[in-house]
């Protein structure tokens, strides 16, 4: 997920998400509030979920580049960007469920997903939740129990105050988009809150059947032991060319890499992601 006390930095450095085509912007009725979405490209149905604070433009150019292979429905989360807040707590479950309720309300039966930090955490619940809806998930910077996040994080989460973050760039950046440009210090308070939410998901991910890729930084958010531990759980690591088919999830760190400068790479990311969706694999000497 995208960690609350990094990301001043992502948003300072991504750039906007524009295609050669502009993106179609519309708002739907999503469980309570008007979820404000962009389409664009053509071909399968791709879901794409941002991280905490972030809206559709701070995740820059990774939405155009996969809009070059796939149709894709960018969101913006309760109370991010312009899609309204309202009196419901943020939690994981929660978001995974918007996006259930979104594909019903426009339509998609199926699709890949790619999601970023909190994005890539509300992905992993919605294929745990509504598996029927997803067919495969790429989840950049993401984890499934709150024990695997890096030490100093675990100990920043306890000092984290809504007044630290309200006097940060980003929350300039909110007022632009938000529908309540007053409604940013409720966002961080329920944000914070997210933080502190239980976060034990090992049996549900070791259960599900839905191939995975997963994307970490080697300096990210969750240890690197964490991201090794979950690609096994989705039955990955074990030694290729022994006359086996590969494990349908993937992993891959990108090197020199911290939590906020993983969404800051959308050409690597599109080699990884796009490949993956596809069902291509690199051929070795015995395949």
């Amino acid at each position: 997920m995208f960690r609350t006390a990094l990301i001043a930095a992502a948003l300072l450095i991504a750039g906007p998400a524009l295609a050669d085509g502009q993106p179609v912007g519309e708002r739907v009725e999503v469980n309570g509030m008007k979820m404000y979405y962009e389409v664009s490209g053509e071909g399968e149905p791709l879901i794409v979920l941002h991280g905490a604070y972030m809206n559709i433009p701070s995740m820059g150019a990774i939405i155009p580049k996969l809009a070059e292979t796939n149709k894709v429905y960018a969101i913006e989360f309760q109370g991010h960007g312009r899609t309204t807040d309202f009196d419901r707590p943020i939690t994981y479950p929660n978001l995974a469920d918007d996006v259930a309720a979104f594909m019903d309300a426009v339509g998609v039966k199926k699709a890949d997903v790619f999601g970023y930090s909190m994005g890539a955490a509300a992905g992993l619940q919605l294929a745990i939740r509504h598996p029927d809806k997803v067919n495969k998930l790429a989840a950049a910077s993401v984890g499934y129990d709150a024990e695997g996040w890096q030490p100093e994080f675990k100990a920043f989460i306890p000092q984290m105050t809504v007044e630290m973050f309200v006097g940060m760039p980003f929350a300039d950046d909110y007022r632009k988009l938000a529908a309540n440009p007053d409604g940013f210090p409720a966002l961080v308070a329920k944000l914070i809150a997210l933080e502190k939410e239980p976060m034990a998901w090992e049996k549900d991910v070791k259960a599900l059947k839905t191939p995975v890729l997963i994307i970490a930084g080697d300096a990210d958010v969750a240890t690197l032991e964490h991201t090794v531990a979950m690609f096994r759980l989705l039955g990955g690591g074990g030694m290729g060319d022994m006359g086996k088919p590969l494990p349908a999830s993937r992993l891959a760190i990108l090197p020199a890499t911290s939590h906020t400068a993983v969404i800051g790479q959308p050409e690597l990311l599109e080699a990884l992601i796009v490949p993956f969706f596809k069902g291509e694999t690199p051929k070795g000497m015995f395949q």
